[in-house]
């Protein structure tokens, strides 16, 4: 298996993905099997801290890519788009920040 430092970073996230799916795959089966709660709230902290990863990944290659690009653009309209993008995002979703 490739190192994962190798992969594109589409690669990489799709990745930390599926071993988040197999941990939510993984918490079913602790429901069903009637697992002790402690457990369960354990596997579902660390699976949040890993989708919280994966939206850090994601925002920083927003902001490397697309934000970049609209502020160094020279059109304001796409300047201010994406600043009213942001922002709405961080109004909803304070946790990407944790």
């Amino acid at each position: 298996m490739p190192d994962e430092a190798d992969a594109t970073p589409k690669k990489r996230t799709l990745t930390r993905l599926k071993r988040i799916a197999g941990q939510v795959e993984g918490l079913m089966r602790m429901i069903e099997d009637d697992r002790y709660c402690i457990d369960v709230l354990t596997q579902i902290s660390a699976a949040q801290a890993a989708l919280g990863k994966v939206g850090e990944e994601v925002l920083e290659r927003h902001l490397q890519t697309c934000v970049a690009h609209a502020m160094t653009s020279g059109d304001p309209a796409d300047r201010d788009r994406v600043v009213a993008e942001l922002m709405e995002l961080l109004t909803r979703s304070s946790s990407l920040l944790r």
